[in-house]
């Protein structure tokens, strides 16, 4: 099927739940550490309270893109079902995660939230590939990559925005409270999917499926899993030379969202209380920090398209990542939470790339047919790396990081750095898929 150019503003509607979804992402990135602290947790001890989500992902997102690949609505769709769907369930564990009481609540939340929202992210990806002729998937994807930047940048200013008007941005006396401003914080995360999806499932249109594609599927008897396996097995080289890349990458990035905030907390404001104002600036400032990150996303997405036109993806990536990698790195020398703010913009370069531009080189590498089953088996490539990070940090934070917040960040430095390598590194392919 040769499929149509499309305008603009069609690519951006389409696009635009990726906003809800990255405000909720964003949220959850930035507050999940001091919740943890604010409910008791050990330091050392939060990587492997993050394990929920990914977990959660390299369970759902392959499956979840089987299932689509072979769901057709004549009202729905084949993708626009997943976004309705996940984007209830995330606003629901949105709204009771400011209410967590307990260590184990809050982590069996984490574990609904991103579930959710693996269930509305990985259709998204697909539906670019399903909709775009080649020619425009760059720009979809670095229009996606705008949404995160934009998304996040908003979760992120909510300390900011609702200390404007009074709410509280400190715990109260007893050390396990949650303050007033992560409350607010989720509560509009949870409006915000809820209204971006629904942009994006009322304006958007799927292609549907020719006759011959609806007899296959209904011929098709393979169970899901078998699906995935065989889908597994036959992985395009394309897809097989990301591996590295992506392990490095998603190795080190959870160090920023596990101990940002702290870092600033102990090396600007000297202090790992969570009952302190200290702390309180540090969640601030890593907050802003987490904004700025996200604006020079927002900014250098708008860039990717021209910039993987007149140079190959390959380099456009790898200078992006190693631009990231010196940003975490120079955090081991900053004193000032300004300072901070200049790392995170070099690191926000990289996240722009590494938000689109791997599915750029990936969905011209598929069969059309499998898009979403191979776009959720790529999620492994992002989520077995957070799993090998979760488990084997608390191991070395004492020991090989000195129990500094900001040595995790100075090895998510040297991860980048090592990814991008591995970017150079990449070959072309010959397999050829058309739709």
């Amino acid at each position: 099927m040769q499929k149509p150019k499309l305008k603009f503003w069609q690519i951006w509607n389409m696009s635009f739940g990726f906003l809800g979804i990255q405000y909720a992402f964003g949220l959850q990135q930035a507050n999940m550490s001091p919740i943890y602290r604010y409910l008791g947790a050990e330091e050392s001890e939060i990587p492997w309270l993050w394990l929920a989500g990914p977990i959660t992902g390299l369970l759902i997102q392959p499956v979840i893109g089987a299932m689509s690949d072979k769901t057709w609505n004549k009202k729905w769709g084949r993708r626009r079902p997943y976004f309705a769907i996940g984007a209830i369930l995330t606003s629901i564990a949105l709204v009771l995660m400011p209410y967590s009481t307990s260590l184990w609540m809050a982590a069996s939340l984490l574990w609904l939230l991103d579930g959710a929202a693996n269930v509305t992210m990985e259709p998204f990806r697909a539906l670019i590939a399903d909709k775009l002729p080649d020619e425009q998937r760059s720009i979809g994807y670095s229009l996606q990559s705008f949404f995160v930047g934009a998304g996040q940048t908003l979760a992120n200013l909510m300390p900011i925005v609702l200390a404007s008007f009074g709410v509280a941005t400190v715990a109260g006396a007893n050390s396990h409270d949650i303050p007033d401003f992560v409350k607010w914080s989720f509560f509009i995360g949870a409006a915000s999917i809820l209204v971006s999806i629904g942009i994006t499932v009322f304006t958007t249109t799927e292609y549907p499926p020719t006759p011959e594609e609806l007899e296959e599927q209904k011929a098709e008897k393979r169970p899901i899993f078998t699906d995935i396996l065989e889908s597994f097995k036959s992985m395009p080289k394309a897809m097989k030379q990301l591996w590295w890349v992506k392990f490095f990458t998603w190795y080190s990035l959870p160090l920023m969202w596990q101990y940002l905030a702290i870092a600033i907390a102990f090396r600007v404001f000297h202090t790992s209380d969570p009952t302190s104002s200290g702390f309180a600036e540090g969640v601030k400032w890593g907050n802003i920090g987490l904004a700025v990150f996200n604006v020079f996303c927002l900014l250098f997405s708008v860039l990717l398209p021209e910039l993987s036109r007149k140079f190959q993806p390959k380099y456009v990536h790898a200078l992006a990542l190693t631009t990231g990698g010196i940003g975490f790195i120079a955090m081991n020398f900053f004193t000032h939470q300004y300072q901070y703010m200049g790392g995170m913009a070099l690191v926000g370069i990289a996240w722009a790339s590494i938000m689109s531009t791997p599915y750029v080189i990936l969905s011209n590498g598929v069969p059309p047919k499998k898009m979403g089953v191979y776009m959720g088996i790529f999620n492994m490539f992002i989520v077995v790396p957070q799993i090998a990070n979760m488990v084997s940090i608390p191991f070395i934070y004492n020991s090989l990081l000195g129990g500094d917040p900001a040595h995790a960040l100075v090895l998510a430095g040297f991860g980048l750095v090592v990814a991008a390598y591995f970017s150079t590194r990449l070959r072309a392919h010959h397999e050829v898929f058309k739709s």
